[in-house]
């Protein structure tokens, strides 16, 4: 056993279903073994802005504090993607914005309040700074969090389930609209830079094209796809489009970006369809199912999934462990190095058997000859 008396828990970046289940394990788990546990309000905010918050920007998290959020959606500890403090965003007398490191400060903060550890829950964004934080001296156990599945070392991650779940349902309700009206449905799916929602969701609804992220795409295969449908009697077809997907020698679509933030995909979709029914001279609608997938409460896969990930990194303090990440490899939850984890981020292989179970079924991907 480590001489860890007191803990923190931080939820960053997007929310995810799932995360409430990991703040339920660790919690219990850490008081199981003695210890104290408290939250961090939005990220780290909750220790760099502490006296903007009524409560300190620190929630003590008890039994009572948890009792029944495992089915929730959402972090009751709330989160932010503007909050990284190696690069924090400080506004000027003059109204502009610069970012500072505030690394330093973070540390002093822990300290302070007595923090001999911290649990991390995010994706690659939160658990690269959960690894600089780690590297500045500060015991650190990394959550993997995300929907868009896309964290090296792990299987899976908690989130992704339940996101594809709700895009496949969506999906299923458009063949609905798309039949009665004869029309081309182009669905945009989050994922960022990684096509597993797209992949999954699309061939798990049998939609008829996927665009993603991993392969530049060409319009002409799919509307030469929508035309053959036609002229076989079936008037619709339902393209499901990667957030982050680009067209061969093209670029990403962005909606935005703001200081202390990464870049905002978005808008591919409509895009898509206005090329497609150009192309094919069929009315075409999009639809950008957007943060809905971030929504809502957690399928049952999910909630396990953050349960033994919460579990898990408790053990990994009481084991002495810092610096790692908890890993689904199944049958088991392990640790890899945080530094592995957030090398790069996972893609869809072009050559995993999800991807020929697509081809095989005629589903396009734009880079058909």
């Amino acid at each position: 056993m480590t001489d860890i008396k007191r803990i923190a828990i931080s939820t960053g970046g997007g929310d995810a279903p799932g995360l409430n289940a990991v703040i339920y394990a660790a919690t219990l788990a850490a008081q199981q073994r003695g210890w104290e546990v408290v939250g961090i309000r939005d990220g780290y905010n909750g220790l760099l802005r502490g006296g903007d918050y009524p409560d300190g920007g620190l929630i003590e998290l008890t039994r009572n504090r948890v009792r029944g959020i495992i089915h929730q959606g959402g972090t009751i500890l709330g989160s932010t993607n503007r909050g990284n403090p190696i690069a924090y965003p400080v506004q000027q007398a003059d109204g502009s914005w610069i970012e500072q490191d505030r690394t330093g400060e973070l540390l002093e903060r822990f300290a302070e309040h007595g923090i001999d550890a911290l649990i991390t829950i995010g994706g690659d964004g939160s658990l690269t700074i959960g690894n600089h934080l780690h590297e500045a001296g500060l015991r650190l156990v990394g959550v993997p969090k995300t929907i868009d599945n896309d964290l090296e070392c792990t299987v899976a991650t908690f989130g992704f389930a339940s996101a594809v779940d709700f895009a496949s349902e969506c999906i299923d309700r458009l063949f609905s609209t798309a039949t009665s009206h004869s029309r081309i449905m182009v669905v945009e799916v989050m994922g960022r830079y990684a096509g597993w929602i797209a992949l999954h969701a699309g061939m798990a609804s049998g939609v008829h094209a996927i665009l993603l992220p991993e392969i530049p795409y060409r319009l002409e295969p799919v509307a030469e796809l929508i035309a053959e449908r036609a002229q076989r009697g079936s008037t619709y077809s339902i393209v499901c489009v990667a957030e982050g997907a680009r067209p061969v020698g093209g670029e990403r679509t962005v909606a935005g970006k703001s200081v202390g933030q990464a870049e905002r995909l978005g808008g591919v979709g409509a895009k898509v369809a206005a090329e497609l029914e150009a192309l094919t001279g069929r009315e075409s609608r999009s639809l950008a199912l957007g943060h809905l997938l971030r929504g809502g409460s957690p399928t049952a896969t999910d909630r396990l999934l953050g349960l033994r990930f919460g579990a898990a990194a408790v053990r990994a303090l009481s084991e002495g462990r810092t610096g790692v990440m908890v890993a689904l490899n199944p049958p088991t939850v392990d640790y890899v190095p945080l530094a592995d984890a957030t090398r790069r981020q996972k893609t869809v292989p072009l050559d995993c058997d999800s991807i020929q179970t697509a081809r095989d079924v005629g589903i396009r991907f734009g880079d058909e000859c």
